[in-house]
This record gives structure tokens, C-alpha cells and sequence, in this order.
């Protein structure tokens, strides 16, 4: 449906409605690993959007473009619009924005070969911090993934437990079923390395 309606959106030549919409579409994309095609349809968005007069940057689209460069291994572009999103955020007080945004900046910190560990670790506890406060309750399942996650590859199999069962306990509360798969095979792993050390 969103594919539909952006195509529309591009034929009537509404660059507003298109810009809104992109930034949905490409998130779909990203969650279907269609990182190409999100990217590609996001950085248009984008484009779009700086060179109007009329129609304002939204911080979603910074963050899922982002998040898009992410997926795709592009460690320094993700980097940059997160900076860019965080800073936006901020200065239009959109305390959710910002919480998402210093999350991503763990995901990317976390995902850095080594991993940037201190810079990973206080993203994801300033963000679950925000998203405690603003009760984003899905942020915080992300947020407690992301640090449980960091502490199995590093090797802190106990903090890895204790992150990865509250996102569990999260994702299975609120009917997450997308993300459920993902935090209890990670769970299951830190479980078998256990195991393993016995």
C-alpha cells in the first residue's frame, strides 16, 4: 500500500505527501532487508526536501536514512545522519526523536570492528533512560537488545542474559512478535556459550 501510494504521490507530483510517505516506505524497506531500495528511495526524499523552500527536513527521515546505512554496513554515513538527526532533535526539543536517535548511535558504535564498547554501553543506558521517562516502552525493548547484544559479543555473558530476558519480557508484553525471533536466538546463543564454559 505504501509502495502505491508514494507512486502516486510521484505522479501527481506531490512532493510534500511524497516526503512523508517515503520516510515510511523506506522504513518498511529497511525492515524487509530492502536496504538498497530504502536508501536509494530515502536519499531521494531527502534530496527533495533540501532543495524545497516549503517543505521541512523531518528528523525521521535523518534517522531511518540512517538506520538504512547502517544495515548496509556504511558505519561513517549512518554516523553523520545520526549526528545530523540527534542535533535537529535537540533543537526542536522532540525528546522522542532524540531518544531513537541516541539508541542508533549505540547500534552503530556497537557494530564497529572492534566495537566501540564505552561509546555503545552509555548510548544505549542514556537512551533507555529517555525511554523510561517518555515511556516508549518499545525503545526500551530495543535499547535493553542492543546492550544485550554488546555484552554476548563481548563476552559478559551474564550482563548478556539479564539485557537480552528484559527485551524478551518486553517484545512478548507488547505483542512484538518481529523483533521477538532476533532477541531470543540471541538469548538461546548466549545460553549455549554458557554451556560451552562449563
Amino acid at each position: 500500500m505504501l509502495e502505491r501510494a508514494v507512486g502516486l504521490c510521484e505522479e501527481a507530483e506531490l512532493p510534500f505527501h511524497f516526503s512523508l510517505l517515503a520516510m515510511h516506505l523506506g522504513a518498511a524497506y529497511v525492515l524487509g532487508g530492502r536496504v538498497d531500495e530504502a536508501v536509494h528511495l530515502l536519499e531521494r526524499a531527502l534530496d527533495q526536501v533540501s532543495s524545497s523552500s516549503t517543505i521541512p527536513i523531518r528528523n525521521g527521515q535523518l534517522f531511518v536514512l540512517g538506520e538504512a546505512h547502517l544495515c548496509a554496513g556504511r558505519l561513517e554515513e549512518a554516523r553523520t545522519l545520526a549526528a545530523r538527526a540527534l542535533e535537529h532533535a535537540r533543537t526542536h526539543q522532540e525528546r522522542g526523536h532524540e531518544a531513537q536517535v541516541i539508541r542508533l548511535l549505540g547500534d552503530i558504535a556497537a557494530q564497529c570492528d572492534p566495537p566501540e564498547v564505552e561509546e555503545a554501553e552509555a548510548s544505549y543506558h542514556q537512551a533507555l533512560f529517555l525511554a523510561e521517562g517518555l515511556g516508549m516502552r518499545p525503545l526500551q525493548a530495543h535499547c535493553h537488545l542492543g546492550l544485550g547484544s554488546l555484552y554476548a559479543k563481548t563476552g559478559q555473558r551474564e550482563l548478556a542474559r539479564t539485557e537480552l530476558s528484559a527485551a524478551i519480557a518486553l517484545y512478548h508484553a507488547m505483542d512484538m512478535t518481529f523483533w521477538l525471533p532476533q532477541a531470543e536466538a540471541a538469548l538461546a546463543q548466549v545460553v549455549k556459550d554458557d554451556q560451552g564454559h562449563i
